[in-house]
């Protein structure tokens, strides 16, 4: 768990969702509850946020153990982010969200943020963030709102660290950076690279284990997708080993600062 800016709890690791739809996102939301996941992220981009939401019901986890994260992913005016907001809380049948995001530095962001913090002030929000924002909107940003945010989701791997970043974040704001695309989605030779290989076979764990534990050493909070069990499996065990002081210094000169995607 991590301690968020307004004393928030947040699991470090949780289920990322992107690409799963209909009764696979019911069922693989459902059987990563009962493994004992607990941080959930959706996004209204994804349109599973109802699948996500009946998964968790059907689980019989309950609401109070479970942390629920959906994302604003069209530009809206402050009245129709209110609406938005009323609507989603009502379609996933929920009284609140534990953490809404910006899924992007829109250019009606302080108006869509505005109404977000209208929702937290009423206890319907617990926390709210943003993702993929740069420094320096970041930096503008946060002189804009009455609470800053707590969760910056961004990408984040062992190719591109965000470690200036991070600092930076936490320096202003005390925010907290999130690892979207934690595997890189497979590209860049993650899986066949000699280095993560070595501490792999060093730890008796996979490479994906030894990238997730990297992360939450960092406190960087991070949420693989997975649409198989024995993915579920492997990604949540990585709390009975930890990376030494040689296998951090190895990783860090992995970073290259460049993103995998050609829109950032």
């Amino acid at each position: 768990m991590i301690t968020l800016n307004n004393g928030i709890r947040m699991p470090l690791l949780g289920l990322g969702t992107y690409g799963l739809n209909a009764a696979e996102c019911v069922n693989i939301t459902r059987e990563a509850a009962k493994l004992g996941y607990r941080l959930f992220d959706t996004a209204q981009m994804y349109g599973n946020e109802n699948e996500l939401a009946q998964g968790l019901r059907e689980s019989g986890v309950p609401r109070n153990e479970l942390f629920i994260t959906t994302k604003l992913s069209s530009g809206m005016d402050y009245e129709r982010t209110k609406r938005h907001i009323e609507q989603t809380l009502k379609d996933m049948k929920l009284e609140y969200l534990d953490l809404l995001l910006l899924h992007s530095s829109f250019s009606q962001r302080i108006a869509m943020y505005k109404a977000m913090e209208e929702f937290y002030e009423q206890g319907r929000i617990k926390a709210l963030g943003i993702s993929n924002f740069r420094e320096q909107v970041y930096l503008d940003f946060i002189k804009t709102c009455k609470i800053v945010p707590a969760v910056n989701q961004m990408e984040t791997h062992v190719f591109l660290q965000h470690r200036a970043y991070q600092e930076l974040m936490q320096k202003n704001g005390n925010c907290k950076l999130e690892s979207w695309s934690p595997f890189v989605s497979g590209r860049n030779g993650i899986f066949n690279n000699k280095v993560l290989k070595q501490i792999a076979s060093k730890h008796n764990k996979s490479i994906a284990q030894v990238v997730l534990r990297w992360l939450v050493q960092r406190e960087v909070i991070v949420i693989p997708k997975a649409s198989k069990i024995e993915h579920l499996k492997e990604n949540i065990s990585i709390f009975d080993f930890e990376l030494d002081s040689t296998d951090l210094a190895q990783i860090t000169k992995l970073d290259t600062g460049k993103s995998s995607v050609n829109w950032w």
